[in-house]
């Protein structure tokens, strides 16, 4: 946005990038039927309204959130069209395992309706408090992860939070806007499925205050989202629409994770039923453990979801995107989940440990500390 333009037109606005020059802005009263609107592509959805009751971030609300994020290094998002893929086990882990390797992390909860974050962080039930620089966020007690979410405001946790989409998107841009979150290397973006309000929201927000807002002065980077899906076609139907809003919102796409990809577990930790359904375990690890010990301790495998095609590898290759990998179904992984702990460094020899470190080490590649730093 020019200078000379950006005098034409009120503070409160804000202006499509492919406007007309003396755009008037999408409140206006004039929107769509100024002189200036003759010839814009924008002009029959500003005339109707539709730009005005959609309209992304105001220049003012902009800098409040570039100014909230100004000690973050990035923000990542992270996606799925779908429900049920477990983009909070993997948002809360890889916060967790970016902890354990020493950096200082932040996890924001958009999932207005269901917010499961506080509890896989295991600061389910805490109080958020309201300081001079803004909402202060709960921290972990050991990593000292911040973390923000529409939990930490409800009375009973157990209440439905039933809101408009309005309402939603005020609170998220006050969650960006007015949280503390003090220096970060990496704020993590917890989002609900789909391509609803909240991910237009939350996208628009962080790319008006990172990416359209004076943009060369930005110390936080808009890093981009990671999408989570699992192996079958159901998921992935989906996944491609998330996929596709990325590319449309411009957001940049860090890569594609296969999650449950395969459940894995060791062998001694199996359930043994007889045909009626009774538990038989003792007896048959006992019988292992005489006969050929050996097994106990090795993993054993077997597909939860059909794969289709080429998987989940396969889509990300068709929408030109990197892959970062896939993670196993894994008992102690859901486990720490529910426990609010670090899955890599309570199950180190856990089937999925090792793919945890390795999507990590990924985004790190990805999104490296000293390119931020140079920005």
């Amino acid at each position: 946005m020019s200078s000379s333009s950006s005098a034409s037109f009120p503070s409160n606005t804000t202006i499509p990038q492919d406007a007309n020059q003396g755009c008037v802005g999408p409140t206006s009263p004039d929107a769509g039927r100024a002189d200036a609107c003759a010839g814009c592509p924008n002009q029959s959805a500003c005339s109707s309204g539709q730009v005005q009751t959609n309209a992304p971030t105001t220049i003012a609300q902009s800098l409040d959130i570039r100014n909230a994020l100004s000690s973050v290094s990035y923000v990542l998002l992270v996606l799925s069209g779908k429900g049920g893929v477990g983009k909070s086990t993997l948002c809360c882990q890889i916060a967790h395992t970016l902890a354990a390797r020493g950096y200082q992390v932040g996890v924001l909860d958009v999932d207005i309706c269901g917010p499961s974050v506080p509890q896989m962080m295991g600061v389910s039930g805490q109080p958020v408090h309201k300081t001079a620089n803004g909402w202060s966020p709960v921290y972990t007690p050991h990593s000292h992860i911040a973390v923000m979410s529409i939990s930490f405001l409800l009375n009973d946790p157990n209440l439905a939070v039933v809101w408009r989409g309005p309402r939603k998107n005020a609170m998220i841009q006050q969650f960006l806007s007015e949280t503390d979150w003090g220096e970060l290397d990496y704020l993590l973006v917890d989002t609900p499925p789909g391509t609803s309000d909240e991910h237009i929201s939350t996208v628009q927000y962080l790319q008006g205050a990172l990416g359209n807002v004076n943009q060369n002065n930005a110390s936080c980077v808009l890093g981009g989202g990671i999408v989570v899906t699992t192996p079958e076609e159901v998921s992935m139907a989906d996944v491609r629409k998330e996929l596709n809003f990325c590319k449309k919102t411009k957001l940049p796409i860090v890569g594609v994770v296969e999650n449950m990809s395969i459940f894995q577990t060791r062998l001694h930790q199996l359930q043994f039923t007889d045909s009626e359904g009774a538990d038989r375990s003792d007896e048959a690890l006992s019988l292992i453990q005489n006969n050929c010990p050996q097994l106990l301790d090795m993993i054993v495998s077997t597909h939860i979801f059909p794969v289709s095609g080429r998987g989940p590898k396969g889509m990300a290759e068709q929408f030109d995107v990197p892959y970062l990998g896939f993670l196993p179904l894994d008992p102690n992984l859901l486990m720490c989940c529910d426990q609010g702990r670090c899955f890599v460094s309570t199950c180190p020899n856990s089937p999925s440990a090792r793919p945890m470190n390795h999507l990590v080490d990924e985004i790190l590649q990805a999104l490296p500390l000293e390119d931020a730093e140079n920005c």
